[in-house]
């Protein structure tokens, strides 16, 4: 990554035009081929950019460019499309190349998989008397999250989702369905369970007899306190 401070204005060309007068800014260019420039005040996002796939070409700057102090020009060439972003730089500041190379990407916290080992190791949480079976019970249309059983021995198949919506109500019908057809395990009920659950899968999930659950991630990592809540 390329990172310039620099006097400059900047030109978006294009389907629409837009125009930064001279101030001094970052310029960031990316080996993906995009440019950004960024001011020190607002927010996170650029003033202005070029996406990817683009090309960088520096020129020198014209007599009358000169005149008006441009000591050089960018011109950002979009490869798809006919806009340019084209920086004239009156002054450079500072200027540095660092190579970042590969970034493994966003890993999220609190996703399904983290819910469904959590909660497997805290089974008692859907009730007292509750063991587990196992995680990811194989069946012919995909593995259920959980399976276990209440303190009456009865089936229970366990949906798990971060954000619980009508697609994961239909998904723990589906399984409930086939798990029913097996006489060693039905009767099957359901529990649908998610740190938030949207009222139309609530309503939708009660209707079909099955439970809803809301599952405090923070309190089955052990990071959340609830002694010292207010409320």
């Amino acid at each position: 990554m390329r990172l310039v401070i620099a006097k400059c204005s900047v030109d978006y060309v294009g389907r629409l035009k837009a125009h930064l007068p001279l101030a001094v800014r970052l310029l960031l260019v990316k080996a993906d081929g995009s440019v950004l420039v960024h001011s020190d005040g607002g927010s996170y996002k650029p003033l202005n950019w070029m996406s990817p796939p683009a090309t960088l070409r520096t020129v020198a700057a014209a007599d009358a460019e000169l005149e008006d102090g441009v000591v050089e020009q960018w011109v950002v060439q979009s490869t798809k499309a006919d806009d340019k972003l084209i920086i004239n730089i009156h002054e450079h500041i500072h200027e540095s190349s660092h190579d970042l190379g590969t970034d493994p990407g966003l890993i999220k916290d609190g996703v399904e998989a983290d819910l469904q080992r959590l909660l497997a190791d805290q089974i008692e949480l859907l009730g007292s008397g509750f063991t587990l079976v196992r995680r990811e019970y194989f069946t012919a249309i995909g593995p259920v999250d959980i399976l276990a059983r209440d303190a009456g021995g009865a089936a229970v198949a366990i949906e798990l989702k971060r954000r619980g919506d009508i697609d994961g109500v239909e998904q723990l019908t589906r399984y409930l369905e086939l798990l029913n057809r097996d006489p060693r395990l039905a009767p099957v009920r359901g529990i649908f369970a998610a740190q938030q659950i949207k009222p139309q899968a609530r309503v939708l999930a009660e209707d079909r007899g099955i439970e809803c659950l809301t599952l405090d991630y923070d309190a089955m990592r052990g990071v959340d306190d609830s002694a010292s809540r207010l409320f």
